[in-house]
């Protein structure tokens, strides 16, 4: 009988968003299974923050500045990623996000709404803030891949990314988002071929609905209460509750662990409490 308890002792980890609830997670879970990890973000003071938890535990841990949508700066940041802990054999990619300014704000378009100045809708969506969520979304997991997989082609390893229920069934009102994390998805898969001969598997977490610190405002109003969105959100999810943090933690160290997942890569996993398997009756 096969049995097996995850140890990631050795492995080396770089996680891009380290600095946000959700991959902050994946850093202590993954630290606390013996996994030395490299904790990166445009927001250093905050992955140290999270760094220092770890280090208070015992695992190791460092923060590393890093933008994800500056190659010369991941190259600096693998460069000090590698010096301080000899290479990296996990690949995390978990920066992303939203932008309010590519949202729309009404979930449906009504004749004569072009006509209201004050109303963005899908015709005055700004250009710009559109390629901003495809950039952070998209072009930032492209160009870290580029940079931090060139060690892995030498060795393998694993590259999960971090990508989202929106590119299943798209959300109402982000239609960029929704498009990006679908795009996330794709690239997944064709990474996923493109790096086996060489020993690199490459997968993707999808996650539902977390109540994070980048979507308090959606879920929650001013008074802590539930938002319209929130139950209409809610009322679609089986399992009726958001997800936490420690819900994603048995998926990651599946998809981390060549003991347990070695033959499982090009996949995207959903973990979203049943939302996406729900057709609303």
């Amino acid at each position: 009988m096969f049995q097996k308890t995850i140890d990631l002792t050795g492995k080396n980890v770089a996680i891009t968003g380290a600095g946000g609830v959700l991959c902050s997670g994946f850093a202590k879970a993954l630290a606390a299974v013996g996994a030395r990890v490299a904790l990166l973000d445009l927001n250093t003071q905050k992955a140290e923050e999270y760094a220092a938890d770890i280090r208070a535990e015992g695992g190791f841990a460092k923060a590393f500045y890093a933008n994800v949508l500056d190659k010369a700066s991941l190259e600096d940041c693998y460069n000090q990623v590698v010096s301080e802990l000899g290479g990296v054999d996990i690949l995390i990619n978990g920066a992303g996000g939203n932008h309010p300014l590519a949202t729309t704000a009404k979930e449906y378009y009504e004749a004569g709404d072009l006509d209201k100045e004050d109303l963005t809708t899908f015709f005055t969506l700004p250009a710009e803030s559109i390629r901003k969520v495809f950039d952070i979304n998209f072009t930032g997991i492209l160009l870290t891949t580029q940079v931090f997989a060139k060690g892995m082609a030498e060795k393998g390893g694993s590259i999960i990314n971090v990508s989202s229920m929106n590119a299943f069934r798209p959300l109402t009102k982000i239609p960029a988002y929704s498009a990006a994390k679908a795009a996330v998805s794709n690239f997944t898969q064709w990474l996923a071929v493109h790096f086996a001969d060489v020993g690199i598997r490459v997968n993707a977490i999808a996650p539902g609905f977390f109540s994070t610190n980048q979507n308090k405002a959606l879920l929650y109003d001013a008074n802590g209460e539930l938002t319209p969105r929130s139950h209409k959100i809610l009322s679609h999810t089986p399992m009726n509750r958001f997800g936490e943090t420690d819900d994603l933690t048995g998926t990651l160290y599946w998809l981390a662990d060549d003991a347990f997942s070695g033959f499982v890569t090009g996949i995207v996993v959903p973990v979203d409490g049943g939302f996406s398997a729900y057709s609303g009756v």
